[in-house]
């Protein structure tokens, strides 16, 4: 598979982030996004992910993008761009990219 073509795979995946929530407001659970992130890269991209790091509190607003920085094996950063889907904080990744 083609590194475009895996790209392109990755922006496929729906992740399952469980809401969490604190003062109030549902948020979504920042570890967890963060692992799930982390392992469907590492899936999708067929190489091992250093880290990931997605912002906290965030809002489970169904529409609502963001987006989480990741380190590949290799120590290449990629910004990794997430649609929150619904009230359920099922989150898509819609693109990634490098980071520099």
């Amino acid at each position: 598979m083609t590194r475009a073509a895996r790209w392109l795979a990755v922006a496929a995946i729906v992740i399952a982030a469980v809401p969490a929530t604190g003062c109030g407001e549902t948020v979504i659970d920042k570890a967890k996004l963060d692992a799930t992130v982390q392992k469907s890269l590492e899936r999708s991209l067929g190489e091992k992910v250093s880290s990931v790091d997605c912002p906290s509190g965030l809002p489970v607003d169904p529409g609502s993008t963001f987006s989480c920085e990741a380190t590949l094996g290799n120590g290449k950063k990629v910004t990794v761009s997430l649609k929150n889907r619904d009230e359920e904080a099922d989150v898509s990744i819609v693109g990634v990219q490098d980071a520099n």
